[in-house]
């Protein structure tokens, strides 16, 4: 049966949700304060990543953790008053970071990532954006004998238990395919099956074209309250009062502010990122999207430019913004590709909606009828939109969802 739902947030998480409930004949409203796809689905690497069944852990061993306490290398940075606001969510990211806990939490995220490819291929048809998307996979870049040995380990076995597929390149087969890239490098993993997309918020925007195609209503307006009211909730918006049977709130870092508000706690945290576009030097072409594993930054021959993506800054989400991460790692690009000139005005800042344990909440509030949770994806919500969707719109129906969606459920906090 038909009902009356209304989305809040238009990122790639938002807009997959959407998609799916009006592709099931429901009124579906969508709204977020911006158009679709400007916060953070506009921000990433602009990977669908099927390799990608690890979460990232946070680090463990002592080596690593007194190589980030200077706070001036380019994988990841942090400010003081960002940690300790974040003291009690850290914590337990770091306490989920390895053992038995860790290896739970890897089945049960990869359950998800291994149904990233389907579920994205039907939108990309229907939104008829196949140019946007570029199949062959991208390229993990060592300098070093010993990390590039004990990622291949890791590459093995994720074949063996999750199907990934992967080539290993030598120096030779390396420079064979990216000519122009800096001269140290030792090898590379070639992750084949993930797709790239020339203009993540594009993507994103071709979604929202095919959900409002489809009869779906894209709002724009600022989310001032949501309040339960007999048979459903009403949302005050910047542009007048809506009510529905059911909402969903798909708002990505700012969804702890909002169900704060309902009264439910929840241990978000947020892992901020900056990204540039340059021009290449005349005479050089990056070929595949390319990432300096050992330094922690990515390069992608995208449609504004060479987007350079930078690693995590632990910070608060309002924070203003600091460029030495992008400065830094803009030094060390230079050296592995001959980056040309920056094609921004100014360096873009977005944030990544993180939970201690690593996985996303996705399903219904506890004791609040119709309203339904689908947040905290970490650096995977581009790659996780559509199958979050897709199995959020089978638990709205009643319908048994194709993944174990117990261990994504809120009150597991």
């Amino acid at each position: 049966m038909a009902r009356n739902i209304i989305v809040l947030g238009a990122g790639m998480v938002g807009v997959s949700v959407a998609w799916h409930l009006v592709r099931r004949g429901h009124d579906v409203t969508l709204v977020d304060r911006r158009e679709p796809g400007l916060e953070t689905s506009f921000g990433n690497a602009g990977i669908i990543q099927r390799e990608a069944v690890r979460p990232y852990a946070f680090p463990r061993d002592i080596g690593t953790l007194l190589r980030v306490l200077p706070n001036r290398k380019v994988d990841i940075r942090y400010r003081p008053t960002g940690m300790m606001n974040a003291a009690g969510p850290l914590l337990n990211y770091w306490l989920n970071s390895s053992g038995k806990r860790y290896e739970r939490i890897v089945n049960e995220w990869a359950s998800l990532i291994m149904r990233c490819q389907d579920a994205h291929a039907p939108m990309i048809e229907a939104a008829g954006a196949e140019a946007l998307v570029r199949k062959g996979g991208w390229l993990e870049l060592y300098r070093t004998r010993e990390e590039f040995e004990e990622r291949q380990e890791t590459a093995r076995e994720n074949h063996e238990r999750f199907g990934v597929e992967y080539e290993v390149l030598d120096a030779e087969a390396l420079y064979a395919k990216e000519p122009h890239l800096g001269k140290g490098l030792i090898g590379a993993i070639h992750w084949t099956q993930p797709w790239m997309v020339s203009d993540p918020g594009g993507l994103v925007q071709a979604y929202a074209r095919s959900f409002a195609e489809q009869g779906g209503r894209v709002m724009q307006a600022s989310v001032e309250d949501v309040l339960q009211v007999e048979g459903g909730w009403r949302v005050k918006t910047s542009e007048g009062a809506l009510e529905a049977e059911q909402v969903v709130v798909a708002l990505g870092p700012w969804a702890g502010e909002l169900l704060a508000r309902l009264g439910m706690k929840v241990p978000l945290f947020v892992k901020r990122g900056y990204h540039m576009h340059y021009s290449a030097e005349e005479g050089a072409k990056l070929n595949h999207w390319v990432m300096d594993a050992e330094k922690g930054f990515l390069l992608e021959p995208m449609r504004a430019g060479i987007r350079l993506t930078t690693g995590a800054e632990l910070a608060d989400l309002d924070s203003p913004p600091q460029y030495k991460q992008l400065a830094a790692a803009e030094k060390v690009a230079r050296k592995l590709f001959p980056l040309g000139k920056r094609r921004d005005g100014q360096p873009w800042k977005g944030a990544r909606p993180c939970l201690p344990d690593m996985k996303p909440v996705i399903g219904p509030a506890p004791d609040k009828a119709g309203l339904w949770l689908a947040f905290g994806h970490g650096h995977q919500g581009f790659t996780l939109g559509p199958a979050t969707g897709e199995l959020l719109a089978q638990m709205m129906d009643g319908e048994e969802p194709a993944v174990n969606m117990a261990p994504f459920r809120v009150d597991r906090f």
